[in-house]
Protein backbone atom coordinates (compact mmCIF):
# COMPACT_ATOMS: atom_id res chain seq x y z
CA UNK A 1 0.00 0.00 0.00
CA UNK A 2 2.82 2.39 0.85
CA UNK A 3 4.47 1.77 -2.53
CA UNK A 4 1.11 2.34 -4.52
CA UNK A 5 0.73 5.69 -2.31
CA UNK A 6 4.01 6.84 -3.18
CA UNK A 7 3.66 5.94 -7.10
CA UNK A 8 0.56 7.79 -6.93
CA UNK A 9 1.90 11.04 -5.17
CA UNK A 10 4.92 11.15 -7.37
CA UNK A 11 2.27 10.76 -11.08
CA UNK A 12 0.32 13.39 -9.37
CA UNK A 13 2.71 15.68 -8.80
CA UNK A 14 4.57 15.46 -12.42
CA UNK A 15 2.00 17.09 -14.31
CA UNK A 16 2.66 20.31 -12.35
CA UNK A 17 6.70 19.84 -12.96
CA UNK A 18 6.59 22.82 -16.59
CA UNK A 19 9.28 22.97 -18.94
CA UNK A 20 9.21 26.62 -19.97
CA UNK A 21 9.61 27.19 -15.67
CA UNK A 22 12.20 24.75 -15.56
CA UNK A 23 14.25 26.46 -18.08
CA UNK A 24 13.30 29.61 -17.49
CA UNK A 25 15.09 28.72 -14.09
CA UNK A 26 18.07 27.43 -15.81
CA UNK A 27 19.22 30.10 -17.77
CA UNK A 28 18.48 32.66 -14.68
CA UNK A 29 20.74 31.09 -12.70
CA UNK A 30 23.70 30.71 -15.76
CA UNK A 31 22.95 33.68 -17.38
CA UNK A 32 23.75 35.70 -14.33
CA UNK A 33 27.22 34.38 -13.47
CA UNK A 34 30.23 35.85 -14.64
CA UNK A 35 32.32 32.74 -14.16
CA UNK A 36 32.06 29.48 -13.45
CA UNK A 37 34.36 26.35 -12.19
CA UNK A 38 33.45 22.63 -11.35
CA UNK A 39 34.94 19.46 -11.49
CA UNK A 40 33.95 16.90 -14.42
CA UNK A 41 33.87 13.49 -15.62
CA UNK A 42 33.42 12.24 -19.32
CA UNK A 43 32.40 9.15 -20.46
CA UNK A 44 32.22 8.09 -24.25
CA UNK A 45 30.97 4.38 -25.32
CA UNK A 46 30.95 3.59 -28.99
CA UNK A 47 32.61 1.21 -31.25
CA UNK A 48 32.33 -1.25 -29.13
CA UNK A 49 34.87 0.86 -26.18
CA UNK A 50 34.38 2.84 -23.30
CA UNK A 51 36.40 5.41 -21.90
CA UNK A 52 35.90 7.60 -19.01
CA UNK A 53 38.13 10.57 -17.90
CA UNK A 54 37.73 13.53 -15.73
CA UNK A 55 39.61 16.68 -14.93
CA UNK A 56 38.39 20.58 -14.09
CA UNK A 57 36.54 22.91 -16.15
CA UNK A 58 36.41 26.53 -16.06
CA UNK A 59 33.65 28.70 -18.04
CA UNK A 60 34.00 32.67 -18.15
CA UNK A 61 32.08 35.36 -20.36
CA UNK A 62 32.04 35.69 -22.88
CA UNK A 63 32.53 32.36 -24.41
CA UNK A 64 35.31 31.33 -22.99
CA UNK A 65 36.18 27.99 -21.65
CA UNK A 66 39.21 25.24 -20.27
CA UNK A 67 38.74 21.35 -20.14
CA UNK A 68 41.60 20.13 -18.10
CA UNK A 69 41.83 16.76 -18.28
CA UNK A 70 43.79 15.11 -15.59
CA UNK A 71 42.90 11.57 -15.37
CA UNK A 72 44.10 8.96 -17.04
CA UNK A 73 46.30 11.16 -19.01
CA UNK A 74 46.70 14.61 -19.63
CA UNK A 75 45.07 16.69 -22.21
CA UNK A 76 44.41 20.29 -22.70
CA UNK A 77 40.94 21.55 -24.45
CA UNK A 78 40.56 25.20 -24.33
CA UNK A 79 38.50 28.68 -26.13
CA UNK A 80 40.08 31.92 -25.95
CA UNK A 81 36.21 32.77 -27.49
CA UNK A 82 38.00 33.56 -30.73
CA UNK A 83 39.94 30.29 -31.49
CA UNK A 84 39.70 26.49 -29.93
CA UNK A 85 43.35 24.80 -29.45
CA UNK A 86 43.63 20.73 -28.48
CA UNK A 87 46.50 19.49 -27.25
CA UNK A 88 48.05 16.66 -25.19
CA UNK A 89 51.01 16.84 -23.53
CA UNK A 90 54.24 15.34 -24.56
CA UNK A 91 52.81 15.45 -28.68
CA UNK A 92 54.46 17.93 -31.14
CA UNK A 93 51.72 19.17 -32.36
CA UNK A 94 48.47 21.35 -31.14
CA UNK A 95 45.37 21.48 -32.80
CA UNK A 96 43.87 24.75 -33.63
CA UNK A 97 40.17 26.11 -35.54
CA UNK A 98 37.89 29.24 -35.22
CA UNK A 99 35.27 29.03 -32.84
CA UNK A 100 32.59 29.58 -35.30
CA UNK A 101 34.10 26.46 -37.17
CA UNK A 102 34.53 24.08 -34.52
CA UNK A 103 32.26 20.91 -34.29
CA UNK A 104 33.08 19.77 -31.03
CA UNK A 105 30.43 18.49 -28.67
CA UNK A 106 32.10 20.66 -25.84
CA UNK A 107 31.46 23.40 -27.57
CA UNK A 108 28.12 25.04 -26.74
CA UNK A 109 28.91 25.31 -22.83
CA UNK A 110 31.10 27.56 -24.19
CA UNK A 111 28.28 30.05 -24.42
CA UNK A 112 26.48 28.77 -21.21
CA UNK A 113 27.33 31.71 -19.32
CA UNK A 114 25.56 35.10 -20.40
CA UNK A 115 22.93 33.87 -23.45
CA UNK A 116 21.18 30.73 -22.26
CA UNK A 117 17.81 30.43 -23.74
CA UNK A 118 17.57 26.53 -23.45
CA UNK A 119 14.07 26.06 -24.89
CA UNK A 120 16.22 28.29 -28.68
CA UNK A 121 19.12 26.27 -28.35
CA UNK A 122 17.14 22.72 -27.81
CA UNK A 123 14.99 21.62 -30.57
CA UNK A 124 11.71 19.45 -28.99
CA UNK A 125 12.48 20.25 -25.58
CA UNK A 126 10.57 18.01 -23.33
CA UNK A 127 10.48 16.68 -20.02
CA UNK A 128 11.71 12.95 -19.76
CA UNK A 129 8.99 11.41 -17.24
CA UNK A 130 9.49 8.24 -17.37
CA UNK A 131 12.97 7.96 -17.84
CA UNK A 132 15.03 4.22 -18.66
CA UNK A 133 17.67 3.40 -15.73
CA UNK A 134 20.57 4.53 -18.16
CA UNK A 135 19.26 7.99 -18.11
CA UNK A 136 17.40 8.01 -14.51
CA UNK A 137 18.04 11.01 -12.35
CA UNK A 138 21.20 10.48 -10.18
CA UNK A 139 19.86 12.71 -7.45
CA UNK A 140 16.27 12.36 -5.88
CA UNK A 141 14.68 15.89 -6.66
CA UNK A 142 16.64 16.21 -10.07
CA UNK A 143 14.43 16.36 -13.52
CA UNK A 144 15.61 15.05 -17.06
CA UNK A 145 15.36 17.36 -20.19
CA UNK A 146 16.00 16.22 -23.31
CA UNK A 147 16.34 17.85 -27.05
CA UNK A 148 17.84 18.23 -30.07
CA UNK A 149 20.76 20.73 -30.08
CA UNK A 150 20.08 23.26 -33.57
CA UNK A 151 23.95 23.65 -33.92
CA UNK A 152 24.84 19.84 -34.06
CA UNK A 153 21.08 18.41 -35.58
CA UNK A 154 22.97 16.59 -38.13
CA UNK A 155 25.32 15.05 -35.94
CA UNK A 156 23.42 14.46 -32.68
CA UNK A 157 19.96 12.75 -32.36
CA UNK A 158 18.96 13.83 -28.57
CA UNK A 159 20.65 15.47 -25.58
CA UNK A 160 19.18 14.76 -22.07
CA UNK A 161 20.34 17.91 -19.44
CA UNK A 162 19.99 16.30 -15.59
CA UNK A 163 18.60 19.48 -13.42
CA UNK A 164 18.81 19.71 -9.93
CA UNK A 165 16.56 21.56 -7.59
CA UNK A 166 18.92 24.22 -7.69
CA UNK A 167 18.69 24.42 -11.69
CA UNK A 168 22.32 23.53 -11.70
CA UNK A 169 22.99 21.15 -15.12
CA UNK A 170 24.93 18.64 -13.43
CA UNK A 171 24.56 15.75 -16.26
CA UNK A 172 24.73 15.62 -20.17
CA UNK A 173 23.97 13.05 -22.09
CA UNK A 174 24.78 13.52 -25.89
CA UNK A 175 23.61 10.54 -28.12
CA UNK A 176 25.14 10.94 -31.74
CA UNK A 177 23.30 9.58 -35.10
CA UNK A 178 25.75 6.90 -35.29
CA UNK A 179 24.89 5.33 -32.18
CA UNK A 180 27.80 6.35 -29.88
CA UNK A 181 26.98 7.87 -26.37
CA UNK A 182 29.26 10.91 -24.56
CA UNK A 183 28.35 11.92 -21.33
CA UNK A 184 29.79 14.45 -18.91
CA UNK A 185 29.18 15.01 -15.47
CA UNK A 186 29.71 18.09 -13.54
CA UNK A 187 30.82 18.29 -9.44
CA UNK A 188 31.45 20.96 -7.25
CA UNK A 189 30.47 23.32 -9.29
CA UNK A 190 31.29 27.03 -7.92
CA UNK A 191 29.93 30.15 -9.28
CA UNK A 192 31.94 33.41 -9.90
CA UNK A 193 34.97 32.24 -9.32
CA UNK A 194 38.49 34.58 -10.03
CA UNK A 195 39.97 33.29 -12.83
CA UNK A 196 42.05 35.11 -15.61
CA UNK A 197 41.54 35.76 -19.37
CA UNK A 198 45.23 34.13 -19.44
CA UNK A 199 44.02 30.45 -18.35
CA UNK A 200 42.01 30.72 -21.66
CA UNK A 201 44.90 31.69 -23.79
CA UNK A 202 47.59 29.11 -25.43
CA UNK A 203 50.74 29.25 -25.39
CA UNK A 204 52.59 27.19 -28.25
CA UNK A 205 55.17 26.01 -26.79
CA UNK A 206 59.19 25.73 -28.37
CA UNK A 207 58.90 23.01 -31.00
CA UNK A 208 55.32 22.35 -31.56
CA UNK A 209 53.54 22.55 -34.86
CA UNK A 210 50.48 24.50 -34.97
CA UNK A 211 47.94 22.76 -37.44
CA UNK A 212 44.83 24.45 -38.68
CA UNK A 213 42.00 23.27 -39.97
CA UNK A 214 38.15 21.82 -38.56
CA UNK A 215 38.31 19.73 -36.35
CA UNK A 216 36.01 17.27 -34.43
CA UNK A 217 36.76 15.59 -30.52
Amino acid sequence: MVVVGLAAAIAAAAPTLDVHTITQAVDERYNHLHSLEAEFTEIYRGAGMERTESGILWLKKPGKMRWEYRSPREKLFLSDGKDAWFYVPGERQVRRTAVKKLEDLRSPLAFLLGKTKLEKELQGLSLVRDPAPDVAPFAAGDVVLRGVPKSLAERVSQVLLEITPEHWISRIIIEEVDGSVTEYRFNNQKENVAVGDQRFRFAVPDGIEVIDGEWGP
